[in-house]
């Protein structure tokens, strides 16, 4: 079974040489962009992302088929309602995966890939993981529910492919219904904002509806400063797929306790141990 985003891949290609030109001949002050090595880069990312995501997929197929055999439940996926069904349930399955990405350092440190652009475009979708394992418990249980795995593999890449067109500053704000209900450019924008009021908002897939219901939604405002609150400043496919680990081992590594060490690989990224309170001194 090929993904069905492979098939799209000579379509993104296409789409971010017309978006690089469009600056070329359109540009903004206000926008950041191309950048030649920054490009490479993410389209590397994303090129190592799909050999590893591939045979990974083979994987998932086997252990979302033994979900759905031994599950009491096997939805018809010939019904509208399995289908309407199946959108909001991998939409959800999204936001809380996404979401969980941001707030769990060690799911961070693959996430981080995705965030570690200071620009903001086309090419800026592809860059991404090369651990996709850490997917597979937030699907799984659609497939518990009755969901052919077929249709969830669909409707994955089904997500996917919207989420890539919500990576550009060439699109301003949408009519309000829109950018009420759907995930928009400009509220993914945020997302990726290192900006403080920025920071861990719009996890949604392709609703945005998620993020309002659980208080995670902030609407763009000031100009978004794109990247980490620290930049890695580095261009080699390696170093950004693995520096978060890398940190994460170090930290670890250095601390006093157990409980030290789990934080720093458990907690939120940024986590650090509260100061002990130093006893009072005799003067």
């Amino acid at each position: 079974m090929i993904p069905a985003v492979l098939y799209a891949v000579p379509a993104f290609l296409l789409l971010i040489v017309v978006e690089a030109l469009s600056y070329r001949f359109a540009p903004d002050d206000g926008e950041r962009g191309y950048e030649v090595r920054d490009t490479a880069t993410s389209l590397t990312m994303g090129a190592g992302s799909q050999v590893i995501g591939v045979p990974w997929k083979l994987a998932t197929i086997g252990l979302y088929a033994a979900a759905y055999t031994v599950t009491p439940i096997q939805l018809s996926p010939t019904s509208v309602w399995t289908w309407v069904l199946l959108f909001f349930a991998d939409d959800l399955a999204y936001y809380w995966f996404h979401r969980s990405h941001h707030e769990v350092r060690l799911l961070w440190a693959g996430h981080v890939v995705h965030h570690s652009s200071v620009f903001f475009n086309l090419s800026t979708a592809l860059r991404q993981s090369w651990t996709p394992m850490t997917s597979v418990p937030f699907w799984l249980g659609l497939a518990l529910l009755g969901i052919p795995p077929w249709m969830i593999f669909l409707q994955q890449s089904v997500s996917l492919l919207y989420q890539f067109f919500l990576h550009t500053e060439r699109v301003g704000r949408l009519p309000r219904p829109v950018e009420w209900i759907l995930n928009t450019p400009s509220h993914h924008r945020v997302h990726h904002g290192a900006n403080a009021e920025y920071l861990d908002r719009n996890y949604g897939g392709i609703l945005i509806v998620w993020d309002r219901l659980f208080g995670t939604f902030e609407p763009e405002r000031a100009a978004v400063r794109y990247g980490l609150t620290k930049n890695i400043d580095t261009y080699n496919p390696l170093r950004v797929a693995t520096h978060e680990y890398r940190a994460i081992w170090a930290d670890a590594r250095a601390a006093s306790s157990w409980r030290h060490r789990l934080g720093h690989v458990l907690g939120r990224p940024g986590w650090q141990p509260t100061p002990q309170a130093q006893p009072a001194v005799a003067r």
